[in-house]
């Protein structure tokens, strides 16, 4: 009977998700270096099952060379929503080669530090995640407001699974000087496997909304009668021009139309709110939604894309943050009052 490990099933999983990626047809651009890393990760789990279910440790530099890359498209992946991150290309060089230039450094003079290193590279790159991720959603001005929650929580997951990787990477390095490597093939096929398959659905789940920076922002000035002026703007935007019932609006794009710099208004709304720019539009949607469900008879999925939401998912999490309720029940108790 054909033996058939289960990181190939793990990859198999992760193939069908990249190619329903890659079949979407939704209106949202994708995030590239995402995709390139849901693929990289069905790739080395097929390797992961090469070497340890069959014992074939030829595949085994081929997959320290594919975990080299890894934690650099995380952070690519990243900075392709606009987060901060390298602006020169020394810079961007340096973000993708730095791993595998030390790697292949290590294993001309040192290879038994190999594996210290990879520790060592990937809690860098998830602690350096961590960091871009500490201001909240508002430091991706390219995704979407009604998925920027989601994608932010799908980049601290990503950075949480390489850390998680990083503790298996110890855990086989204390296998071997304890045990000669006795378990390390349940745990690179089980342990691996598991932080291989989180870190494509973070890949996944981060890689829509990504579109062309084009315009450049300026340092906030933290001033009272600035971010007012700034708040009013906005205001007049939501209230008139009903901006927040573009389903693909983001902070970029509000920026433009306000003729503000995208982080003068993240600012602002942060500090005389108390809220980031997402919630903040999405308050006006659940607003308008609210209205809709009472005043009209209309189905709720039709309320939910009037209001700007496109997933029902997004549409109730936000519903029962504002009103603690879901939309059913709104309508039911505003349309029928008790007494």
């Amino acid at each position: 009977m054909l033996f058939v490990p289960l990181p190939f099933v793990v990859a198999l999983l992760l193939l069908l998700l990249l190619l329903a990626m890659l079949r979407r047809d939704d209106g949202m651009a994708t995030n590239r270096p995402f995709l390139v890393l849901l693929a990289l990760c069905c790739v080395q789990s097929v390797l992961v099952g090469l070497r340890w279910g069959y014992d074939l440790p030829i595949v085994g530099r081929l997959t320290l060379a594919l975990a080299t890359i890894m934690p650099s498209l995380v952070v690519a992946g990243v900075m392709h929503l606009g987060a901060a991150g390298p602006r020169r290309w020394s810079e961007r060089i340096g973000l993708y080669g730095f791993p595998p230039a030390i790697i292949a450094l290590l294993i001309i003079i040192w290879p038994e530090a190999i594996d210290i290193a990879m520790i060592l590279i990937y809690l860098g790159y998830a602690s350096a995640l961590l960091w871009l991720m500490r201001a909240g959603p508002d430091v991706l001005p390219l995704a979407s407001f009604e998925t920027a929650q989601p994608t932010h929580r799908a980049f601290v997951f990503a950075a949480a699974t390489l850390s998680f990787s990083a503790g298996i990477d110890a855990l086989v390095m204390f296998d071997f000087e304890w045990t000669q490597g006795a378990h390390v093939g349940k745990i690179l096929s089980i342990a691996n496997l598991l932080g291989l398959f989180m870190l494509g659905m973070a890949a996944a789940a981060a890689s829509r909304n990504s579109t062309v920076r084009d315009i450049v922002d300026v340092a906030p000035v933290p001033d009272t009668a600035e971010d007012a002026e700034t708040i009013t703007r906005i205001e007049a935007l939501m209230g008139e021009k009903k901006l927040y019932r573009d389903a693909n609006l983001n902070l970029e794009r509000l920026a433009r139309r306000a003729g503000i710099p995208s982080r003068r208004i993240s600012g602002a709304i942060n500090r005389r709110m108390a809220k980031n720019v997402s919630q903040y539009v999405n308050d006006y949607r659940i607003a308008e939604a609210c209205r809709l469900l009472v005043e009209t008879d209309r189905p709720v999925t039709e309320v939910m894309l009037e209001a700007g939401f496109q997933t029902k998912s997004n549409f109730n999490r936000e519903f029962r943050r504002v009103t603690d309720m879901t939309p059913v029940a709104w309508r039911e108790k505003c349309a029928y009052p008790s007494g």
